[in-house]
């Protein structure tokens, strides 16, 4: 008896490559009565899913809002299917006009111009905490550079900073993790909160246009985008930058101190930080809807089920990643991994997360390296099905 998904179980963020070998061989198209969901494991199924929208729908797949009680959707009214038109949450057409009114902020050009800006930002808080000889990575390093520049980026003022991020993560906590019914009313309200703010931050860019992302979508509403649309756009990138990203680079930093992997020499930093992607994913994978019954290994997924494509175990498909378990900073196909999804709904924001990486690694080797674990600490990962990430990780130097 192969045992179940159980996202209240520490091995279940922390270690569940053991369990998802035994999926892979025994029962790649899994029902999980715990996420009442089928799952799928292998690394071609997640591929073909991915690039197969007219089966794997991703019209409301995003939001786990299902499990919100009456009152709290009472509570959210029109918002309580929030993200409804993400762009990541939509099917074409939606989904083609979304992603190219998006990708004109994503220009090669743009990403790379933000590059410096990044290495600064990564500099600043070393300059702080330096002289300490230790700190909490996730609290005084890591998470600080992301989420000043993804603020940055979106045009929110530096003194909204912790604002924003704050209600970020309750917003997470509301639609992306199950919560009781009091917790829910809680992150209810921060949430209409923080939507408010948006709402004013796209209404004030669009009497008094400036130089960011928030500006350039608000100058869209009316001939490609709504409103709603550009307040979803800018809430959830919001997400990426002050949770996804930095969360990545802390899962990044404890696999290169464990494998005695640091500093990462210049030259591999790109792919080393592809490896840890593989290996220690921040973003676990993606829901779809079965847009009719779907027959995969034996198994027929019935029209209108809830499907996890596991990207987490794609990644340590040993078809695919020979010895997966094993981190090999040069692995040639490292990049392979969908960490950043695949096919229509590959990330909008994938080069400019893969330039965080590079960048941060580079600024770290340099500044501290001789970085290390403090002894003793217990790795303790934030409980999600959709995430991976470290609350805290100690360091000294």
């Amino acid at each position: 008896m192969i045992e179940d998904f159980d996202v209240t179980s520490d091995w279940h963020v922390a270690d569940p490559y053991p369990f998802l070998a035994r999926l892979r061989a025994e029962s790649p198209v899994f029902w999980s009565e715990h996420l009442q969901a089928y799952v799928l494991t292998r690394y071609a199924d997640v591929r073909a899913a991915y690039g197969d929208p007219r089966r794997f729908s991703s019209k409301g797949s995003l939001t786990i809002s299902r499990s919100l009680t009456a009152e709290t959707r009472e509570k959210l009214g029109e918002h309580g299917s929030f993200l409804s038109s993400f762009v990541a949450n939509v099917d074409p057409p939606d989904h083609t006009r979304l992603r190219r009114s998006v990708s004109k902020a994503f220009t090669p050009r743009a990403v790379a111009a933000m590059e410096e800006t990044f290495r600064q930002l990564n500099e600043e808080p070393l300059d702080r905490v330096a002289p300490q000889g230790g700190a909490d990575f996730v609290a005084e390093i890591g998470h600080e550079p992301s989420i000043k520049l993804t603020a940055r980026f979106i045009g929110v003022p530096e003194s909204d900073e912790a604002f924003v991020q704050a209600h970020v993560k309750d917003w997470f906590q509301l639609f992306l993790s199950p919560q009781p019914p009091e917790r829910q009313l809680e992150l209810a309200d921060s949430f209409l909160t923080y939507l408010d703010y948006v709402d004013r931050l796209v209404a004030s860019r669009a009497k008094d246009p400036q130089d960011d992302f928030t500006s350039l979508m608000t100058s869209l509403i009316g001939d490609e985008l709504s409103h709603r649309e550009v307040v979803e756009l800018i809430s959830t990138i919001l997400l990426g930058g002050n949770d996804t990203v930095p969360n990545q680079l802390g899962n990044t930093v404890l696999r290169l101190l464990r494998e005695d992997a640091w500093p990462v020499p210049p030259s591999l930093a790109g792919n080393a930080a592809e490896e840890c992607m593989r290996i220690d994913g921040a973003s676990l994978g993606s829901f779809r809807y079965a847009a009719t019954d779907i027959s995969l290994h034996g198994v027929t997924i019935p029209a209108g089920a809830l499907v996890l494509l596991s990207t987490d175990s794609a990644a340590h498909d040993e078809t695919v990643f020979p010895e997966p378990e094993r981190f090999w900073i040069d692995r040639p196909n490292a990049a392979d991994h969908m960490v950043f999804g695949y096919g229509i709904h590959f990330c909008v924001g994938a080069a400019l997360g893969r330039l965080q990486l590079r960048t941060a690694l580079d600024v770290l080797g340099r500044r501290l390296p001789g970085l290390r674990l403090v002894p003793g600490q217990p790795i303790v990962y934030r409980k999600s099905i959709v995430g991976r990430g470290l609350p805290s990780l100690l360091v000294a130097w």
